[in-house]
């Protein structure tokens, strides 16, 4: 059950995040003026660019559900019969989450947290932290009606630590549309998670709402970190967010200028996507890159939890062996995308634009973050 913030206050260590004077920013980081919990809202929010550099290291992400199917009783209502059982659905089987009745996540033990999950930020050994930012978002009207006034506003636990309160340091994104009450917020934690390292973070207090509607319950968070490594390539890194509504053939494009790389570069990207369902095909993502005087054809991203024609699937995945812990692990997560693609095929004749496409056919979802590392020519 969820307690009063002033219950909540007093019971955990909460110390407030905020962006002025909390961290030196890298050559090439944007800097937004903080703003309090009751941040500004907009309803639609152009990608823009967050943060960039050009140095020795990468990107890595950790991301995890705040709302998951429940189990029925036999008897229960929200039970349909064509839908999978939750468990079954858990694991992999075509299901959205207008089938279920969802319930919070929550998985620290603690009374006075009504949502929790965690997931690892899994750092090269040696790295230094230059840049790190969490997202949150999730739908406000489903079987209940959460009010927006905590939407700029989520607990976060370093590994190890207790609770401290991080507010929204920018304006939130917050649209009605599609059946849903969407919003996504995000904060800079780069000062936390320097000081912390890597581990389980465990994110709290996310406010979405529970229940059973035809759009459905979803909601979650990614936590993007850049890190510096001099014994790993030279690479172009950026992060770029907004908050947008896609539907019927709507398209994201965003476009990374003056980020030459070489043929047969390396490089990832990961997107961050709200209420993809599994199985509704016809959503896209694709790079194109331009190497003057001529672009290359686009390419489309996929990976082995992503099909090419359904990349907004309800997932997080990323490629490679060494994959970072999540509490709980669900395979689907039942309207929520944190995916980092390989950009391999895409780079093998160089270039110095990249060219990012997101394309929702007949999904309902809403575009959130897009961050990028690639090998830079030397």
């Amino acid at each position: 059950m969820r307690n009063s913030l002033a219950l909540l206050l007093r019971r955990t260590t909460v110390g407030a995040l905020a962006l002025a004077g909390m961290w030196a920013p890298p050559t090439g980081a944007l800097a937004a003026a903080p703003v309090t919990a009751s941040a500004r809202e907009a309803g639609s929010i152009p990608f823009t660019q967050r943060y960039r550099a050009l140095q020795h290291g990468g990107i890595v992400r950790a991301a995890n559900v705040s709302i998951t199917c429940r189990t029925p009783r036999s008897n229960d209502r929200f039970s349909p019969s064509t839908a999978p059982s939750c468990p079954t659905a858990r694991k992999g089987a075509t299901g959205v989450n207008g089938d279920f009745d969802m319930t919070y996540v929550d998985v620290d033990k603690d009374p006075n947290t009504y949502n929790s999950s965690r997931a690892e930020v899994l750092v090269p050994k040696g790295s230094r932290v230059s840049y790190a930012r969490l997202y949150w978002g999730g739908n406000l009207r489903v079987g209940e009606q959460k009010p927006p006034k905590d939407n700029g506003r989520v607990l976060v636990a370093e590994p190890g630590g207790e609770y401290k309160e991080v507010l929204a340091d920018t304006v939130v994104g917050h649209r009605v549309a599609h059946g849903a009450d969407a919003f996504q917020a995000s904060a800079d934690v780069t000062r936390l998670v320097r000081k912390s390292g890597p581990g389980l973070y465990t994110v709290a207090q996310v406010n979405v709402a529970m229940g059973r509607s035809t759009a459905g319950a979803w909601g979650g968070w990614t936590l993007v970190v850049a890190y510096e490594n001099l014994k790993q390539p030279l690479r172009h890194l950026a992060v770029w967010d907004g908050f947008n509504a896609l539907k019927s053939g709507a398209r994201q494009d965003v476009r990374l200028r003056g980020m030459r790389f070489p043929a047969g570069a390396g490089g990832r990207a990961g997107l961050v996507t709200y209420d993809g369902d599994h199985g509704a095909t016809g959503d896209t993502f694709t790079l194109t890159t331009t190497r003057a005087p001529r672009r290359t054809k686009a390419t489309a991203l996929t990976n082995s939890a992503n099909p090419r024609n359904d990349v907004l699937n309800s997932t997080i995945s990323e490629p490679g062996a060494s994959k970072p812990k999540r509490v709980p692990a669900y395979a689907p997560t039942l309207g929520y995308d944190s995916d980092v693609f390989d950009l391999g095929t895409g780079l093998r004749r160089g270039g110095d634009q990249l060219a990012f496409r997101v394309v929702s056919q007949r999904d309902r979802v809403w575009a959130g973050v897009l961050f990028v590392a690639v090998d830079a020519q030397r």
